[in-house]
């Protein structure tokens, strides 16, 4: 694993890459609130292994990254779309496999759409289709939305391990047991590298984005894999549904029992059909 961080226009950008700079570029992007570790050591390494070079980098205000005044970020999403361009000139690529998880993968819709020569191909998990009618989805569940609202005090370590802890709890889905010990390790480990996450609460705002894409999902134009577990209780099956049938030839893999989340038993499915989503032939240039 190799660390760089990306400077541009007064921002900065950690990432971490694993695998072979020469083998074909593959950028993940988390979803709301999450630093790149959320996209797990081992997940990384094998889409590394299937002959990517895998980035994954943290957002802003998460992570090693810029951090802004909580509250006034002074961003937005189509600023969060840009940052997949900075990423990917940082790193000297003219395009890359982009693949995004929940908020993550709203981003990865808005640069396909926003830069569609830039993008090779396009993967999103446990996700919501962008300027779209989602008026008649499911909503999330209840147990969840009131966890939610529920304050916390972010400046209290103890209190926002237990929460976050929480939480990852009631979006676990129900094909496998949920490791709460490994879980709390884990959310103490990100929030002591990340300061503590209350910088993380501004992309509140970035889960309202998406309107400079409305009614063009069908424009896309990047080969489109969703991949949504049906007991996610964030974004309900019905969501990837809708956006897997937005988009002309988009496939659809569901993960049976998947709640919104990347658990390590559903990883070799997960690595397996983006493995193969990605074979494309095509090339890359690098700057």
């Amino acid at each position: 694993m190799n660390e760089q961080t990306i400077r541009a226009d007064g921002l900065e950008l950690a990432t971490q890459s694993f695998g072979n700079p020469a083998h074909p570029p593959m950028l993940l992007i988390m979803g709301g609130m999450a630093s790149m570790l959320w996209w797990p050591d081992g997940f990384c390494r094998r889409l590394a292994a299937r002959g990517r070079f895998v980035i994954r980098y943290d957002q802003r205000d998460t992570g090693l990254s810029s951090k802004f005044a909580p509250g006034r970020p002074g961003y937005g999403f189509e600023d969060a779309v840009d940052d997949v361009f900075r990423l990917l000139d940082g790193y000297g690529l003219s395009a890359a496999h982009v693949v995004g998880f929940s908020m993550g993968g709203m981003i990865g819709q808005g640069a396909a759409l926003t830069r569609p020569e830039r993008v090779l191909s396009l993967t999103v998990i446990s996700s919501t289709p962008i300027g779209m009618d989602r008026s008649q989805l499911p909503k999330s569940g209840e147990a969840w939305l009131q966890h939610m609202a529920v304050e916390v005090d972010w400046s209290d370590r103890a209190a926002t391990v237990a929460y976050e802890v929480e939480d990852a709890r009631l979006i676990a889905g129900t094909a496998y047991g949920f490791d709460e010990s490994g879980t709390r390790a884990f959310v103490e480990k990100d929030f002591d590298r990340s300061g503590g996450y209350l910088n993380a609460t501004n992309h509140i705002v970035l889960l309202r984005g998406g309107e400079l894409w409305r009614g063009r999902l069908g424009d896309l134009r990047a080969p489109l894999l969703v991949i949504h577990g049906t007991a996610d209780p964030v974004f309900p099956m019905e969501h990837g549904v809708q956006l897997s049938g937005a988009v002309a030839g988009a496939r659809l893999m569901k993960l049976e029992g998947g709640g919104h989340e990347l658990h390590p038993g559903h990883w070799d499915r997960i690595v397996e059909a983006i493995a193969e989503h990605t074979g494309s032939k095509r090339g890359v240039d690098r700057r």
